[in-house]
Order: C-alpha cells, then sequence, then structure tokens
C-alpha cells in the first residue's frame, strides 16, 4: 500500500493510489508497506449479513446456493463494468451479453447522464478506521458530491435492505474526507432490477450511520483480531 499524507490529494487523483491485497481464510486485505493489514469494508459490513446467508444457504441447499451466487456476481460484474465503460467515455458503444443485462443498462442510463463522475473505482485506505476498499462512484450527482453505488438485483428491494449498502458507502466517504479534505454529502445507491427493465435509488446522509460503522469495526476486530 502506497503510504500517503492525508488530505494533500485532489478527488481525481485517487485512482492512482496503488493497494496491495492478500487472501486470507477466504478474506481479503490490504497490507501497508510496514505489513499492517487492512480488512477490506465489504469483509467488514458482510458481518451483517453472514448469519441470515447461513440460514439462506441451509434453506435452499448448498448447490441451489451456489448456482444463485454465482449467477449474481455474473450479474453485478457485468452491470459494473457496462457503467464504469459508459461513464468513462472510453468505448463508442456498450456491448452486452444478453437483453437481460441490456434492460438493466438502459434502465438506469438516464441517471448515468446526470454523474459528472470524479473517480471510478478508487481504492481507499484509513488509518483511522483502520480499513480499506475500491469505491464504485465519487462524483456530482443533483449539484452535490456524493459516494455512488452501482447495484444489480433481481427483486426490488426495500429501504431497510440498504443498511449494509450505506455503511460500506458511508466507510468510504469518510476515507475521502480523510485524503482529501473533502466532505462527501451525500450517499446514493443506484440498482438496476433484473427482468424488470426497471431501477431504485436511495439516498443517505453519511452523518446519520458513522456509529454503526463504527460498531462494526469494533465487532470485526473483537471476532478476528485485526
Amino acid at each position: 500500500m502506497t503510504q500517503l499524507k492525508l488530505q494533500t490529494m485532489d478527488i481525481t487523483d485517487l485512482e492512482n493510489i496503488k493497494l496491495n491485497t492478500i487472501q486470507e481464510d477466504g478474506k481479503r486485505f490490504y497490507v501497508d508497506d510496514t505489513g499492517a493489514k487492512y480488512p477490506s469494508v465489504t469483509t467488514v459490513t458482510s458481518l451483517l449479513s453472514r448469519d441470515h446467508i447461513k440460514l439462506w444457504r441451509k434453506r435452499v441447499g448448498e448447490e441451489t446456493a451456489n448456482k444463485i451466487s454465482s449467477q449474481a456476481a455474473k450479474r453485478g460484474t457485468s452491470f459494473h463494468q457496462n457503467i464504469e465503460d459508459y461513464l468513462r467515455k472510453d468505448k463508442e458503444f456498450i456491448e452486452f451479453d444478453n437483453v437481460l443485462q441490456e434492460g438493466m443498462f438502459k434502465a438506469v442510463q438516464p441517471v448515468l447522464d446526470e454523474i459528472v463522475p470524479l473517480a471510478l473505482e478508487a481504492p481507499l485506505w484509513s488509518p483511522n478506521l483502520k480499513m480499506a476498499g475500491r469505491v464504485d462512484c465519487i462524483g456530482m450527482l443533483d449539484g452535490v458530491l456524493s459516494v455512488i453505488d452501482f447495484k444489480s438485483s433481481g427483486k426490488y428491494k426495500e429501504e431497510y435492505m440498504t443498511k449494509p449498502w450505506m455503511i460500506q458507502m458511508t466507510a468510504y466517504a469518510l476515507m475521502v474526507e480523510e485524503l482529501t479534505g473533502q466532505a462527501i454529502e451525500e450517499i446514493v445507491a443506484l440498482v438496476g432490477v433484473e427482468g424488470h427493465n426497471a431501477f431504485q435509488i436511495f439516498y443517505g446522509n453519511p452523518l446519520d450511520y458513522i456509529d454503526e460503522l463504527v460498531d462494526l469495526r469494533k465487532r470485526y476486530s473483537n471476532l478476528y483480531g485485526v
């Protein structure tokens, strides 16, 4: 991990951060030059859904659960890549593997056209939170500096289901401020709903989730000693 003097970077420079990653016991860690390990933000926030996922896997069976998880991961990866390509404007046109991908993308496209991206897929880290990760997008939306996360789903989400996303984005928001000195005003989850040609958008204030993030980080440290 590149050692950086905090609050000296521009947001547009965040993509240039270099992070070293390792895998231990199925968990992703970022490692700095001193050998200190930081768990990924997604690993920490996964504690919120760990018990639910275990029950779900037991209910549907391992084979079915693995198949669904694999399909969801593939769908999410394609969705993220299509959005990144579109926002970067590096490609003349976006190619889709199937009509479901195309329908999801076209549903969110009007919102994408309103985003002014400042950093995409930017690595972030925080000595204060002792976490690191990679944010989907930091940009302006409706004139507001925002952390924006792109999600895909096979069904519509209810508000309460978005809490892990909000805590995840709050971590990124705090990291951005720590690295650049610029405060993120809003966190936004943009969800493409597969098979419905529709999208959902959820807004949050990162200040509302800081306490839960800190508590979750302490819980992770107590469980794994990192």
